[in-house]
């Protein structure tokens, strides 16, 4: 079959900082390449809607997989999804990923017919067996481990045997030099495990996972970091270095080959303090940057996330990370319950410190422990608005109030990292990465003010609702309206997207006239 994989477009909140090479679906391209099936894939992260269409006309595959790993993101697939099932109805059309594994149901509802399946759990081992299906015989998707249909599901999807079975097939993405995360600019991105020990409540990784952890040999780790050209890499682990074995050999093996790389990654301020001496190492080998989730600067506030951590812990991790001479990024969720104080509070400690902050909006997600908790409170079901970025819960301060706090709070800590300072502090840096033809950083710097605006976040709770759905009445008669919805694609200002189907469809429709 010739099938097609799409990444879907940049979330408007983490396109300023980052734009991360599509590992999970180079990954998936590849495990249906190794089945004998012609791939090919687009990022719609750094490529055009038009470029999308014009595979369509010209090349027609038999089946095409959009990765849903954001909730934020399934506005753009549905309309993609219709786009292409209104010219080429028989195509096979399916949803994978995070997210769509946690709201399967709602995504085939909504999709009124032009999405056929969701695949739910890791794609890898059932892409083969689901393509099969799809092309012999459609009413067997049922048979296919994690697929789930409005006709029924399969078997419970299936783990990956072995990582170092997977090779990702990075050769089929185009505008590689668009990915990048901070200063690494270009980066490319790997795994070194898979799965969390670790049960956060606003976390859905040990739920998606089952609880379990695998890891990829350290000499497959070091051959695929071996065939990747970018000079920078982002470890996409959700907790780096967790085995410090584990960690050590990789990096002995990358000291032996000669590999100099600059990397980037994600722990925690126990992992980072247990296991100093791997820390230590991959400083020597290139390591620049690190992300730890602090989530909160009290003791309350780690108990209420579970992060299993002390306070005392976090800011003596900190204090470590920066002996180390890495550049340090931490996050702090803001609870909707925060007030005028609290904000302030948050402001002054942040400020103290030299680390780069972000803010993000404590968002119940599908999947998740606080959805289970909190999702009965929700004030809106709004896809998009699940994006970290707007509150979904109800907020103390009345909700302009709310913004206003918060882009305040998110401005007061980008005026260290972004505009002239930042240009200032880093403007060698800036200048090498124009030499070689690389302007993500650099646009990176002016981009907050367009983008984090009260205003705009108030008006995006306003949009008008396009999709809704309630489930068929209980024995009591009860109806359930609380499943999600979204609002019509547009956003804020209008994207090429809307232009872009508008005429790809009304072409179907004259070429069947």
């Amino acid at each position: 079959m010739k099938f097609l994989a799409v990444h879907p477009g940049c979330l408007m909140y983490s396109k300023i900082y980052l734009r991360l090479e599509p590992l999970g679906l180079e990954l998936v391209a590849a495990a249906a390449r190794q089945r004998g099936h012609e791939v090919r894939v687009i990022d719609l992260q750094a490529d055009q809607y038009a470029h999308y269409f014009g595979i369509l006309d010209q090349w027609q595959p038999d089946a095409i997989a959009f990765s849903c790993n954001y909730l934020a993101n399934v506005p753009e697939i549905l309309d993609l999804a219709a786009a292409t099932k209104a010219k080429f109805p028989n195509c096979f059309i399916f949803v994978g990923g995070h997210s769509a594994s946690f709201i399967a149901q709602e995504i085939l509802e909504h999709s009124g017919g032009s999405i056929d399946c969701v695949l739910k759990g890791e794609g890898e081992p059932s892409i083969g067996p689901l393509l099969e299906a799809a092309h012999h015989d459609r009413k067997s998707l049922h048979l296919v481990p994690g697929a789930h249909t409005l006709e029924g599901q399969g078997p419970r999807p299936l783990f990956v045997h072995s990582l170092d079975d997977l090779m990702p097939a990075r050769d089929l993405v185009r505008n590689r030099r668009r990915y990048f995360i901070g200063v690494l600019d270009p980066c490319a991105s790997i795994e070194f495990s898979r799965g969390c020990p670790w049960d956060c409540v606003f976390c859905s990784a040990w739920t998606f996972y089952g609880r379990s952890y695998r890891t990829k040999s350290p000499e497959v780790a070091v051959e695929e970091i071996a065939r990747i050209r970018e000079p920078g890499i982002f470890l996409l682990d959700d907790v780096a270095f967790i085995q410090v074995d584990h960690g050590m050999r990789i990096g002995e093996l990358i000291a032996q080959k000669g590999i100099r790389k600059k990397y980037y990654l994600e722990t925690r301020g126990d992992i980072l303090l247990r296991n100093k001496e791997v820390f230590k190492f991959w400083r020597k080998l290139g390591l620049e940057y690190m992300f730890l989730g602090i989530e909160a600067i009290d003791e309350e506030g780690l108990k209420r996330f579970r992060k299993r951590v002390s306070l005392s812990q976090n800011f003596e991790a900190l204090e470590f990370a920066r002996s180390l001479g890495v550049s340090v990024a931490i996050n702090i969720i803001a609870d909707p319950s925060w007030n005028r104080d609290r904000f302030r509070v948050i402001r002054d400690w942040c400020m103290e410190i030299p680390e780069i902050v972000n803010i993000s909006v404590n968002t119940p997600y599908p999947g998740t422990e606080s959805w289970r908790t909190e999702s009965r409170k929700l004030t809106t079901r709004d896809y998009r608005l699940f994006d970290i970025q707007h509150a979904v819960l109800p907020t103390t301060l009345p909700m302009e109030e709310f913004y206003r706090e918060l882009v305040e709070t998110q401005r007061v800590l980008s005026i260290k990292h972004l505009g002239f300072s930042a240009l200032r502090e880093a403007a060698g840096l800036a200048l090498d990465r124009l030499l070689h033809g690389q302007t993500n950083f650099v646009k990176m710097l002016w981009k907050f003010n367009s983008v984090y605006n009260p205003n705009l976040q108030i008006s995006d709770h306003r949009q008008p609702v396009k999709y809704e759905i309630s489930l068929p009445p209980d024995q009591h008669g009860k109806v359930d309206r609380e499943s999600l919805y979204i609002h019509s694609a547009k956003g804020r200002r209008g994207r090429q997207i809307d232009n872009a189907t508008e005429s790809f469809v009304e072409s179907s429709r004259m070429g069947t006239d």
